[in-house]
């Protein structure tokens, strides 16, 4: 039922209008991460009550909701390769990307909402909980213990007990306050005691501040600071197939294999998936690699893009040709769908990629000097 006086072009307004919103908003993690993985995570909350409020139930929410949470979570974890100094802290913020990425293929391949609990998304909250501190703090002040109790208390006291409430209790806060009356009340209680032992307690034992309010990214290491700096130190320490590109496969092929399962109308399996990804990623690695080497690069991210995305298409339209000799044939919406998915996270990955590689250097340097 559509609200009165709201027809039904303006319900589809306010339909895309979310969509778009939670696809531009993760593009702006690399260089504002808290507030906009904060905002991320308040529409992602949020705009299930926005459809509501206009009396509008868009079929395969849950589908959708999905598909946009695991692409901002997947542009926060390209963030951190670009952003984290503290390179024992991004190790953790690394295994629990992929670690909660293995438990979503895992339970869309099986259907056991149990794997949920097994593999909670700490991850995001891990991601908060650095950019938090960075705004204040230098967070290579913390060592990898620090950051491993940061992670296992996220994990433990936060995550554990939102995933069961979530995925095997089933409960919504909503139906829980009006249901039980005096949910409300305590979850109010809750929140004002969490807040005071902020201020009171843990407030006066934080350390001295480093700096003011940092909201924005910090700067980039010099060496790295542009385009050509990276596409430089890439063509020096690259390979087509090396560790780097091992990982941009299972970044990209896992998050295809969710999208393929949760989104309507996709007839390929999850391994044709992964393997199709893991074809285009090695093609995209040795087309980098040359153009690396031979000094081209672009300083604009929406070029790059272009160039990535073109170049993807191009690729696509050959193995379309290809197929339609035999037997086999390309979904043409679902293919250009993943070829721009495909084309947004690799543009992100290789941008950063070498900034992260060059802080491991200069940290194996900093080691055996």
């Amino acid at each position: 039922m559509v609200v009165p006086g709201v027809g039904a072009m303006g319900v589809d307004v306010v339909f895309w209008s979310v969509v778009l919103a939670r696809f531009v908003l993760p593009l702006f993690i690399p260089k504002y991460p808290l507030p906009a993985i904060i905002a991320c995570l308040v529409l992602d909350a949020a705009d299930q009550t926005i459809f509501q409020t206009f009396g509008f139930n868009p079929p395969f929410y849950q589908s959708y909701d999905k598909a946009m949470d695991v692409f901002y979570l997947s542009v926060a974890y390209t963030a951190g390769l670009r952003n984290w100094a503290n390179l024992s802290a991004f190790r953790i913020n690394r295994f629990l990307f992929f670690y909660r990425q293995i438990g979503v293929v895992a339970f869309e391949l099986t259907g056991l909402r149990w794997l949920l609990l097994v593999f909670p998304n700490t991850f995001e909250y891990f991601f908060i909980a650095y950019e938090t501190v960075r705004t204040r703090w230098n967070p290579r002040r913390g060592g990898f213990k620090f950051w491993l109790i940061v992670a296992g208390a996220i994990w433990i006291f936060i995550k554990l007990p939102q995933e069961y409430w979530i995925h095997i209790a089933k409960l919504d806060v909503t139906d829980t306050i009006r249901d039980v009356p005096w949910f409300g009340p305590a979850l109010a209680a809750g929140i004002l005691i969490l807040i005071a032992v902020l201020l009171f307690v843990v407030r006066p034992r934080l350390p001295q501040r480093d700096w003011s309010l940092r909201i924005a990214a910090d700067p980039l290491p010099s060496a790295v600071a542009t385009a050509r700096e990276r596409a430089a130190f890439q063509a020096r320490h690259r390979k087509v197939f090396d560790e780097a590109a091992l990982e941009k496969i299972f970044l990209i092929g896992l998050i295809s294999v969710i999208y393929g399962r949760v989104l309507p109308g996709v007839d390929a399996t999850s391994l044709q998936i992964f393997l199709g990804v893991a074809f285009y990623a090695i093609v995209n690695a040795a087309l980098g690699l040359w153009a690396a080497k031979r000094g081209h690069s672009w300083q604009s991210a929406g070029i790059s893009f272009l160039v990535v995305f073109v170049t993807n298409i191009a690729l696509v339209t050959v193995a379309a040709l290809l197929l339609r000799r035999g037997e086999g044939h390309i979904q043409p919406i679902d293919t250009l769908f993943f070829v721009f998915l495909f084309s947004i996270l690799t543009t992100l990955y290789d941008r950063y990629r070498p900034i992260y590689d060059y802080r491991v250097e200069m940290a194996k340097s900093e080691t055996t000097a």
